[in-house]
């Protein structure tokens, strides 16, 4: 199986022109094949159009009602905004998305997208097509993606384990019944180079079947940093054969080589660059460090109606990511410690000059494999008077995770006065001495049964419930030690939501919901199990939340304009907190809460509109270990957020759109009181539809140029109390600078 799914790597430096040709002869294909040009015509284009933003339904079958009749906040972000905003990553996407932020990883994002939703991670709460996929990857391409849906607020009962702010579920591109080919071009400042291809086709076989590829090729510069390089190719096809008019198979397979200069941004002092450093510095050795990333994915969905009330859908899914990477931190020491580590003994540097303060040249070999299956049954019949919506399902997955690592022992060899901090040299000429330091073998099993049902109590009334039981279990062990560690733990979670229906197009909600975090909940994605206390022998208990959320869903306009309101508040209790001496302890209790504000889809034939605000009102609690945090907020959790997409066309074929992006001010720590300063960016669209069948589009992003830190570590740095040097400097990661690409879809 391993053999069929991994493909040979080949050199970067040839992946455009590669998918170049790839494309060129897929289109070959359909054109070839089909003489009666007349299937191709535009009916495709008018039924984006009408859509215009607005999602009736998820595309998870756990969500048996439409939106409107769902209690509980679903944000989606559907293709046609990502194609406006040609937004490539799901980092980009999620920017559309209120009350979300980012976390700076390691190596610029190289332990993949660190993601908050309503101040609480949500790394490891990532699905695709409802089957979770926790691999902590970097998410940097859209090409096969339909759709992002963000569900807000703990819902275990939907996602498993996790879940406290919310879950975020990527939709693929899969057959369609109509033939089409589009084909993408674009250039852009950065040396930003793009070429794309999606064809599908219907097929003489079986019933309502059809085939489905596409094809990714991309480099790029970061745009406001200095030669960052980006490269990815992928393929995804896919084919669905109708077996029969009750039953379909659908077999998809997803593949994607990046290769990429990692980033870890520049050293900052409580949430601020160093004064006189450079956005475009790099802080890390161009010769040296890497990342290299394999993903790769085959599914297997199988559909059939059992009757007219009644459907089964299985899917079983093996993925595959293997991240080979060489990162060195932004972090920086203004001083020289000139005793050890027990007793330092700091003497400043030179102004101006710096040593790095953290891992430099270090190597992470992971290999993250997953196997899932996951089926549901849904049916309608009645008791009495009563009408129930129903789904019963189960999944079961195991998740293996295989770490490698090693330094390549640098920091014997630093200058005497170190580097230059306003210049850093970015290449490293002295001696490099590669040594493995160790590994990490891990394994993560998860049971689960779920039943959902939504009961119609009156034409006016509907209540929504929801329950979930897992079984999960874990073990992770040292390559070198050989000591093995392991968890289990059982937990139920439950949602409960009473709709009430003062008209055909509103409804008015109150919901309750739970879950949970268990300590084995990152063992997939970092290999690491927390342990209770000073001696580390007990599995921690998981941590809990809980939320209620009062909200409203209105239809407007004929259905065409959706507006969304709710008031919620999320408990976190049984917080996991770790003293001073690395401990860690249950001990911490952590509260949001806030209101949600959505408008989306068509105000006139000519102005779409997406738009959504946050309120989050953060704090801790309580807490034992970190008696400062109590009563300040949750760090990088903005108290305001707003996002807004608008298009118009102003004369047929010609489109304007317009976007902008508010992020409040962040605490850096939830021990202090450092802040990130608050941010808006700005972009823009304009669009010129030749013919049906081609078009042109230029996006200017980040229109003036703001400079803005976008991702975070939770540190404010370290400062010696006796002299006052800077011992130890966070580091921020910027937003993107100004960039500018033109595109050219040509679809036939």
């Amino acid at each position: 199986m391993r053999t069929f799914i991994r493909s040979t790597a080949g050199s970067p430096k040839t992946m455009l022109s590669s998918a170049v040709g790839l494309a060129v002869a897929s289109m070959a294909v359909p054109v070839y094949a089909q003489q009666d040009v007349t299937r191709f015509d535009t009916v495709t284009v008018k039924d984006q159009r009408e859509q215009a933003y607005k999602t009736e339904a998820s595309a998870s079958s756990k969500y048996v009602k439409p939106l409107l009749d769902t209690p509980q906040t679903v944000t989606v972000v559907p293709k046609e905004v990502m194609k406006e905003q040609q937004a490539l990553s799901l980092r980009q996407v999620l920017s559309n998305v209120s009350g979300i932020t980012f976390d700076a990883g390691e190596g610029g994002g190289g332990s993949g997208d660190k993601i908050n939703i309503r101040g609480f991670s949500a790394n490891a709460n990532m699905q695709i097509d409802g089957l979770r996929d926790s691999s902590q990857n970097n998410r940097t391409d859209t090409f096969n993606i339909e759709q992002v849906e963000v569900l807000k607020g703990p819902n275990s009962v939907f996602g498993g384990a996790g879940t406290t702010g919310g879950a975020i579920n990527q939709v693929s591109k899969t057959p369609q019944q109509r033939d089409f080919a589009e084909l993408g071009a674009s250039l852009g400042t950065d040396n930003y180079r793009r070429v794309t291809l999606d064809a599908n086709t219907t097929l003489d076989v079986g019933v309502n079947s059809a085939a489905r590829i596409n094809l990714m090729a991309h480099e790029n510069d970061v745009p406001g940093r200095n030669n960052i390089d980006r490269q990815r190719f992928g393929i995804a096809p896919s084919v669905t054969i109708g077996l029969s008019e009750q039953t379909q198979a659908t077999l998809s397979y997803f593949h994607q080589q990046d290769d990429n200069l990692p980033d870890y941004g520049l050293p900052a002092q409580n949430g601020k660059v160093l004064p006189g450093v450079d956005r475009e510095s790099y802080f890390g050795w161009r010769n040296l460090d890497e990342e290299k990333i394999q993903s790769d994915a085959i599914t297997l969905k199988l559909e059939h109606q059992l009757s007219d009330t009644a459907r089964i859908e299985n899917q079983t899914r093996y993925s595959r990511v293997d991240r080979d990477t060489t990162i060195s931190a932004s972090h920086v020491s203004l001083g020289e410690n000139l005793g050890d580590r027990n007793n330092p003994n700091w003497v400043a540097l030179p102004d101006g000059q710096y040593l790095p303060a953290g891992p430099q040249g270090y190597r992470r070999d992971a290999k993250t494999e997953l196997w899932i299956n996951q089926t549901g049954v849904a049916f309608e019949f009645d008791t009495g008077a009563f009408r129930h919506d129903m789904l019963v399902g189960g999944e079961i997955s195991r998740e293996t995770y295989d770490l490698t690592s090693g330094s390549d022992n640098l920091s014997g060899n630093y200058p005497a006065n170190g580097f230059d901090l306003y210049h850093p040299p970015g290449h490293w000429s002295g001696p490099v001495n590669y040594k493995n330091s160790g590994g990490t073998e891990a394994a993560l099993n998860t049971r689960a049964l779920y039943v959902f049902d939504t009961i119609r109590l009156h034409p006016q009334w509907d209540l929504s419930l929801g329950a979930r039981q897992d079984w999960i279990s874990g073990d992770t062990s040292n390559k070198v030690s050989g000591d093995t560690t392991s968890t289990s733990d059982r937990m139920f979670s439950g949602r409960a939501g009473i709709v009430y229906k003062p008209a055909d197009n509103g409804r008015i909600y109150l919901a309750y919901g739970t879950s949970f975090n268990p300590s084995a909940e990152a063992l997939a994605t970092s290999g690491s199990l927390p342990l209770r206390g000073a001696a580390g022998a007990e599995s921690l208990e998981p941590e809990k939340n809980e939320t209620w959320e009062l909200g409203t869903k209105w239809e407007l306009m004929n259905g065409r304009l959706g507006v969304d309101a709710a008031l919620f508040r999320v408990n976190k209790n049984n917080v996991n907190e770790k003293d001073a001496n690395d401990n860690l302890y249950n001990a911490g209790e952590q509260r949001v809460q806030g209101a949600e504000l959505g408008l989306t889809g068509v105000l006139t034939d000519e102005w779409k509109v997406f738009a959504n605000y946050t309120l989050l009102d953060s704090e801790t609690l309580s807490s034992v270990t970190n008696p400062d945090a109590v009563g300040r907020e949750l760090q990088n959790t903005p108290r305001n957020s707003a996002n807004l997409w608008t298009t118009y066309e102003v004369i047929p074929g010609v489109e304007l759109g317009y976007g902008a992006r508010y992020v409040g001010s962040r605490a850096v720590t939830s021990s202090s009181d450092t802040q990130i300063d608050s941010y808006w960016v700005h972009n823009a669209m304009a669009s010129y539809r030749v013919n049906e069948a081609f078009s042109l589009q230029l996006n200017v992003n980040n229109l003036f140029d703001e400079e803005y830190v976008e991702r975070v570590r939770g540190s404010n740095g370290s400062v010696d109390p006796a002299t006052g040097i800077l011992t130890r400097s966070s580091a921020v990661e910027l937003g993107d600078g100004r960039s500018a690409v033109l595109s050219a879809n040509y679809r036939f």
